[in-house]
């Protein structure tokens, strides 16, 4: 058996981290085990379905590199791979099923079931099968009325039993599953259709999805069997439910929390990588003593039977420490390559790049490469050689804490003991600057330089300071610490 596994996200909003758990472990079982991965997108929902959502998917997934096999932009032998596309689909199979007698017509409104089951005392929500057995006469009044029927799968009795590939054997019984809708009176397929058509029609051999849709396994099972006996579906899929992913105090991370915003971890300067590698500890591990993998490490050691069924918690720290570790593995050159693009958004060298600014951050570069955790990181740390003088800004917190009345006349014994410097040089930057704040003034280090970092850099933190001096120049470290004498 071919594996074939699907990630079909919906387009009503900013993507979210779990999202991307799922569609990563998806990925890594289908590469795992030479299958295929299925991308499709369901957007059924015409409402709240937009063009910028869909947009911004594919943008994530191509960013993280979890390339597809079929799906958007690549084709396949399963198109087209958007539910709005897949009407006729739908149709027929709702068409079969009822021929079937596999579903009917349901003219009840939800004030009704509500009252009927406040009536009965019953604990069991959802629907309570009114419409199951209609008379001839009954259904002819409800239409009399102008009532539009939905219709309802019939769930069976007895009991659902299936192997969960995370959770293990999982039974649910029947009577708590109410018979469900799959379309709505104006015709319209529901989720509860569409998605189990769609992986019959794309023979998906393996459902990874969250556990928030546990619940509703059963339904899909038992809709599942009616489809392999209309000759819909080949064979029914195996299930596995991923933890959810939880937040702050407990709580499952929602769509509100700030954590949640896939793409937002681009902008803050995360390396896809980076990111991916934390997502996939959110319920699975490469190794007991280890965190940081490859995804081709990931590919070749993941069993979805080592998924952990127990929620996880999404810590924006260690995320941040997993893509720090992640920032360390990689070359001069491709940290440059990285870099750049904030560079270029945050207007520090300009688009495209000129040969002085490439030659000055080629430089720059070996200076600040072990320093930052992000690449965002790079703007702050950087700025300070490329911008003009007329632009050049010190941070306000800083200058109050390190340009005091004490801090200005460490930088006025530094500015006159380097105008005289006859080799501008780190080495000899150094030399100067430890002979005459360190020792002829009595100064501990982190007194005597940091004046000094603040005025030539802007900040209290910023790459080594006599090599950033030397790239700046003479004229120009000069002039900053004249500056900031005010």
């Amino acid at each position: 058996m071919t594996v074939r596994v699907r990630m079909a996200p919906s387009p009503t909003g900013s993507p979210h981290v779990g999202l991307v758990r799922t569609a990563l472990f998806n990925w890594a079982f289908a590469r795992h085990h030479g299958g295929t991965f299925v991308f499709r997108i369901e957007d059924t929902d015409r409402e709240r379905s937009t063009q910028e959502s869909y947009d911004a998917i594919i943008d994530l997934m191509r960013w993280l590199g979890l390339d597809w096999d079929e799906g958007p932009e690549v084709g396949g032998p399963h198109a087209p791979y958007f539910q709005s596309e897949r009407g006729d689909l739908y149709r027929d199979a709702l068409e079969r099923l009822a021929a079937s007698s596999y579903t009917y017509d349901c003219f009840c409104t939800n004030e009704e079931v509500d009252a009927r089951r406040k009536d009965s005392g019953s604990k069991v929500m959802g629907y309570d099968g009114f419409c199951r057995e209609l008379s001839a006469e009954q259904r002819a009044a409800f239409e009399a009325e102008g009532r539009k029927p939905v219709v309802r799968f019939r769930m069976p009795d007895g009991s659902i039993t299936w192997h969960d590939l995370v959770r293990g054997e999982v039974t649910f019984e029947t009577r708590f599953v109410p018979d469900y809708a799959l379309c709505r009176a104006n015709g319209d397929p529901l989720y509860t259709l569409v998605n189990p058509v769609d992986d019959a029609y794309m023979e998906i051999t393996h459902v990874l999805r969250g556990e928030d849709l546990l619940s509703s396994t059963p339904r899909q099972l038992a809709l599942y069997d009616a489809l392999v006996e209309l000759g819909i579906a080949k064979q029914t899929p195996e299930f596995g439910h991923l933890p959810y992913v939880m937040g702050e105090g407990n709580k499952k991370l929602s769509k509100r929390d700030p954590e949640a915003h896939a793409l937002a971890y681009r902008e803050q300067g995360f390396l896809p990588e980076g990111l991916l590698n934390y997502l996939a500890l959110l319920g699975w591990a490469i190794a007991a003593d280890r965190d940081v993998f490859s995804m081709e490490e990931m590919v070749a050691a993941f069993d979805i039977a080592d998924v952990n069924p127990n929620p996880a918690r999404f810590d924006i720290k260690k995320a941040e420490a997993i893509n720090a570790s992640h920032m360390r593995l990689l070359s001069l050159d491709e940290m440059t390559d990285r870099v750049l693009p904030y560079l270029k958004s945050a207007g520090v060298v300009s688009d495209p790049v000129t040969d002085a600014d490439a030659r000055l951050l080629e430089l720059a570069m070996p200076l600040v490469a072990e320093r930052i955790n992000k690449l965002t990181e790079s703007v702050d740390m950087l700025g300070f050689l490329f911008v003009s003088e007329d632009d050049f800004v010190v941070d306000p917190a800083d200058a109050e804490k390190f340009l005091d009345d004490d801090g200005r006349a460490v930088v006025r014994r530094a500015l006159e003991r380097l105008s005289g410097l006859d080799e501008w040089s780190s080495a000899a930057i150094q030399e100067a600057l430890q002979a005459e704040l360190v020792e002829a003034m009595g100064l501990k280090p982190r007194n005597a330089f940091g004046p000094v970092r603040v005025a030539i850099s802007g900040r209290r933190v910023s790459p080594p300071l006599f090599e950033s001096m030397e790239l700046l120049g003479r004229d120009r470290s000069l002039a900053r610490l004249q500056s900031a004498l005010g």
